[in-house]
């Protein structure tokens, strides 16, 4: 492709990223194809020549887009918002043309020191403590790996990394019930193993119980257990309930046990000073992650990451082959030591121009209609006989349920699973659910960046006419 027809195709394309944009709202929110639909579409072998950009544009509009489920619909209300913008896609696209490659410092420095320079922006805005250095990760699973395997190093002296994981003793990570799986999954690849992570017992706010905690470290203690890591959550996925950091702090502390707080989602309320009692207690905190990737509309992926020690961070992946040595080691970040991979994207670009774009009152108006949006949709579900809260509502997330009388408990779920697929499948909106304390629960999210009351209200009223339809 030549500079010229690039230029050609580049404005097309643009073009169309701005019709896309302008005309999501009237696609089918959640794809309807069948499995294997795409791939069957696509040919079995790889053209033996070039072909056309058109062609691929062509392909693109008739066999991609119908298998695409529209995360930046305003009726997408499922699972988390997976925010983007159009300052965030236009940072990327000239990431994208760049190339940079941000493993070191030397490889682009104005990648490492504009990386450095966001993590101070954002943790002033969120009201987190200035002890807490950060880096961009590229998502909360892979932070929270880092976190954990960091917390193992440090209790064990930094062994297993040079001796292997028999050399560890039986460590142990603590979480509560509500936490996210991607802890299971860190303690299953760090070595730890799954066996030696702790549910802990939840309140009726679904939050993790302290006294709860506090049992089942002494327990672990008398049997010869080495308490590793707690991993609070500021806004649990399926409730976003909220662990009292204060209160697990202070187990923490006189334990010496690592405290790493998953705020993936809720930690974008943090820019809110109202809401920064969440956050009581940060002083005990090691590490720290959100996801402004997910409510700052900020596109895939981008998740802030923060920690205390972060020579212990770096001790525990650093590596330093002969090819990877430079003449500014030890003066620079180079963030290549601060997570699992080595290659690394240039995020912070996209960050800057989000948090530029909007300002910080810009972000802060976005999400405090987002929050009330959910407590408006609250209100509107309590004034329905037929329908219940299942959880609290703490920022955007909205759990509830079809109960109309007279059904029993499975029935009750039956039917809400069948409301739930009959919603997904009109294309107006999409909800995912959860289970509640047994119940089948509907959650619908109220954090889509372009989402406004008005789309709030017209779910409402198909879902309350499709719910009792159904019987």
């Amino acid at each position: 492709m030549t500079p010229d027809e690039f230029r050609g195709h580049a404005h097309s394309l643009v073009e169309w990223m701005a019709m896309y944009l302008e005309n999501v709202e009237k696609y089918p929110v959640k794809s309807g194809v069948k499995p294997r639909e795409i791939f069957n579409k696509i040919p079995s072998s790889p053209p033996a020549g070039p072909e056309p950009f058109e062609n691929f544009m062509h392909d693109l509009e008739e066999i991609i887009m119908p298998g695409i489920t529209h995360w930046q619909s305003p009726g997408f209300f499922a699972y988390f918002p997976a925010n983007s913008s159009p300052p965030s896609v236009l940072a990327e696209m000239i990431t994208a043309t760049l190339g940079a490659q941000c493993m070191n410092w030397e490889t682009s420095p104005a990648a490492a020191e504009l990386e450095e320079k966001m993590m101070i922006w954002l943790r002033e805005m969120t009201g987190l403590p200035s002890t807490l250095e950060g880096v961009i990760q590229d998502s909360a699973s892979g932070a929270t790996l880092a976190a954990i395997i960091t917390a193992r190093e440090k209790v064990t002296g930094f062994a297993v990394n040079n001796d292997g994981a028999g050399s560890a003793g039986r460590l142990r990570v603590y979480c509560s019930g509500q936490a996210h799986s991607s802890v299971d999954k860190a303690v299953k690849i760090c070595g730890i193993g799954k066996k030696n992570l702790v549910k802990v017992a939840v309140r009726d706010d679904f939050s993790m119980d302290p006294a709860a905690l506090q049992k089942a470290i002494e327990e672990d203690k008398k049997n010869g257990f080495i308490p590793c890591c707690v991993v609070a959550t500021i806004g649990t996925t399926g409730t976003t309930a909220v662990d009292p950091i204060r209160a697990i702090g202070e187990i923490c502390n006189k334990s010496d046990i690592w405290l790493h707080v998953d705020a993936a989602m809720a930690g974008t309320a943090l820019i809110l000073p109202e809401f920064r009692w969440m956050i009581d207690g940060k002083e005990y905190i090691d590490s720290f992650l959100f996801n402004p990737h997910k409510w700052m509309f900020t596109n895939f992926d981008c998740t802030a990451f923060f920690i205390k020690d972060a020579a212990a961070l770096i001790k525990t992946f650093e590596i330093l082959p002969e090819y990877l040595k430079t003449r500014t080691r030890g003066i620079v970040n180079d963030y290549r030591d601060w997570g699992i991979p080595l290659g690394r994207r240039f995020r912070a670009l996209k960050l800057w121009s989000v948090i530029r774009s909007y300002g910080t009152e810009g972000l802060q108006k976005k999400i405090r209609e987002h929050i009330d949006f959910a407590a408006r949709l609250k209100e509107m579900i309590l004034r329905e006989a037929d329908f219940e809260i299942l959880a609290p509502v703490v920022i955007n997330v909205v759990c509830f349920r079809y109960c109309p009388a007279g059904i029993n408990e499975n029935g009750l779920n039956d039917l809400n699973e069948k409301l739930n697929h009959y919603l997904n499948d009109t294309g107006r909106l999409y909800l995912s659910h959860t289970m509640i304390n047994g119940k089948y629960t509907l959650r619908m999210v109220t954090g889509q960046t372009n989402v406004t009351f008005n789309h709030v209200e017209k779910a409402w009223e198909l879902i309350k006419e499709s719910a009792r339809g159904l019987i």
